[in-house]
């Protein structure tokens, strides 16, 4: 007996000295939550690990060579979404350059889901998205090579995925594995790609359940690339179109196309709108993703325009006979008239594209001009914070984060700014606050540490690298990729940084936490690091 009561208290004292003992939580969709705050509430997460050398046959990461570490899995050669994590599975977008070798398939530099144990790391099915060809003459889908950008959004037994061909697919968390489940049959020919033989399906490939696809059905024109992670309320699936301008950069090819579709998350079928008012106003596409919360008693849906404009809708609570309009709630220009008036003149939003012959733009941040809104606005506490910025390959140039009083109706550009913040660049992060901090780093790779309820300014941390994810807040860190490093720095008003790791690749996602594991993506691998007792 004396044995046996000195194990089990040596049992308990272990488990309350793990940091596996604490509270965890799955991270299912983008934000990891409808407000899609970057905020995490694990414990125990290191404040360093050691990535590993590859292997020489190219198969991976040497386990033996890294340090807190639980696995590594390979991926492509571009990695830009972000992973998430629901019921034992690991969910990341990248491209198909796994499948160079693969007689299966017909590689065309197009898009890949792939879906890990969470425990493990083992690859337990995949889909692939072939190039999507035969587009309208004035389309601009020309980087379907970066791969499928969309974050996986788990709900249940389902993923909810935009693909780099443009379309939405809901999956079957389980693959192939126990079947496959209709109504949507067709997986074979989906992955082989129009015009070639249909592969053989296997255990190890995705079961699709449905599929809608924007170009087809509502004349969407995708620019450059899809991207945007759907957003689940009820038994509805919110989702930007990634509409946008022609190859020159001269007009919106479909203006009358929609910026948000809402979607049945049992079949697909759309079921309402936006109410068009983007479209003919995009200054170069659609990428944002909505986020939600409930103010005053209304549940919202907040989304980021590619006209620089915050917009707060009404969410529906159940699907109509016929597709609806959403209202619109509320409007914030983010785009102040400085940024997009000189001399009076309206200023043409490509002058800043520092590629353009024509551009004054000379990179240094001092740029002064429009910008869309490409980041997730963030909801905490009745405000929505939002960075405005454009396409990386534009250049640096003036940024400007918001902070928009919530719970106002109408144009609220004037009556709903509660500060703003000019420090940064151009951005395409979004941002993470908690205890009273506010982190958003800008393209440039300035980490800026702001008092949420303020703005005002704590400190600016430089990682001298181009940034384009934002930071996760959780454990009393921040963590943030960069194109040259991973940086882990102490959470709180002064920069202290714990840890400055090379990854071996740039790394463009945003960082995760769940169920005690952190997960980072760089371009070519994704890393479960955990705290090693």
């Amino acid at each position: 007996m004396r044995t046996g009561r000195v194990f089990a208290y040596c049992l308990t004292l272990a488990m309350l000295l793990s940091p596996f003992s604490v509270q965890a939580a799955d991270w299912p969709q983008w934000g990891g939550r409808d407000c899609r705050n970057l905020v995490s509430a694990e414990r125990g997460l290191p404040a360093d690990f050691v990535p590993g050398t590859k292997l020489p046959s190219g198969a991976g990461i040497d386990p033996a060579t890294t340090k807190n570490v639980r696995w590594t899995a390979r991926l492509g050669s571009a990695t830009y979404g972000n992973p998430t994590v629901a019921d034992g599975r690991v969910f990341v977008g990248t491209d198909d350059l796994l499948l160079a070798a693969n007689p299966r398939f017909q590689r065309t530099r197009a898009g890949l889901v792939q879906c890990f144990d969470e425990a493990t790391g083992r690859l337990l099915w995949q889909l692939v998205v072939p190039r999507r060809n035969n587009l309208p003459p004035e389309s601009h889908f020309g980087h379907q090579h970066l791969g499928v950008l969309s974050s996986p959004t788990v709900d249940g037994k389902r993923a909810y995925v935009v693909t780099s061909a443009g379309d939405i697919v809901c999956l079957d968390v389980n693959g192939q594995a126990d079947g496959n489940d209709g109504p949507f049959v067709d997986e074979g020919q989906y992955m082989a790609g129009a015009g070639n033989k249909p592969v053989e399906l296997t255990d190890a490939d995705a079961d699709i359940l449905w599929r809608f696809d924007p170009i087809d059905e509502l004349s969407v024109v995708v620019h450059d690339a899809a991207s945007c992670a759907a957003l689940i309320h009820g038994d509805l699936v919110y989702v930007g179109t990634s509409n946008g301008v022609d190859g020159p950069h001269a007009k919106v090819v479909s203006p009358k196309a929609p910026s948000l579709i809402v979607l049945d998350k049992n079949t697909g079928r759309l079921v309402a709108t936006d109410d068009g008012r983007i479209g003919p106003k995009l200054f170069h596409a659609q990428w944002a993703a909505p986020s939600l919360a409930e103010v005053n008693g209304k549940t919202l849906v907040f989304l980021g325009g590619g006209d620089g404009i915050c917009y707060a809708l009404e969410a529906i609570s159940q699907a109509a006979d016929q597709p609806v309009v959403l209202k619109t709630v509320w409007s914030y220009d983010c785009n102040p008239p400085e940024y997009r008036l000189r001399n009076g003149k309206p200023i043409p939003y490509y002058e800043g594209d520092k590629r353009k012959s024509y551009s004054t733009n000379k990179n240094d941040g001092l740029y002064l001009g429009p910008s869309q809104i490409i980041a997730t606005p963030v909801f905490h506490k009745g405000r929505v914070y939002v960075t405005i910025g454009q396409d990386p390959a534009h250049g640096r140039g003036k940024g400007l984060l918001h902070c928009i009083d919530a719970t106002q109706t109408g144009d609220i550009t004037k009556t709903g700014c509660i500060w703003t913040y000019d420090g940064l660049d151009r951005s395409m992060s979004t941002v993470a606050v908690d205890d009273g901090l506010l982190y958003v780093p800008d393209i440039a790779g300035r980490l800026h540490c702001l008092d949420a309820d303020t703005g005002r300014c704590h400190y600016v941390f430089e990682t001298k690298a181009e940034t384009w994810g934002g930071t996760l807040l959780a454990d009393g860190k921040v963590y943030l990729a960069t194109k040259k490093d991973f940086f882990i720095l102490a959470a709180g008003k002064e920069p202290k940084v714990l840890g400055r790791i090379y990854l071996g690749a740039p790394a463009y996602s945003t960082p995760i936490a769940a169920n005690g594991v952190l997960y980072i993506a760089s371009q070519r691998y994704l890393w479960a690091v955990q705290q090693k007792p």
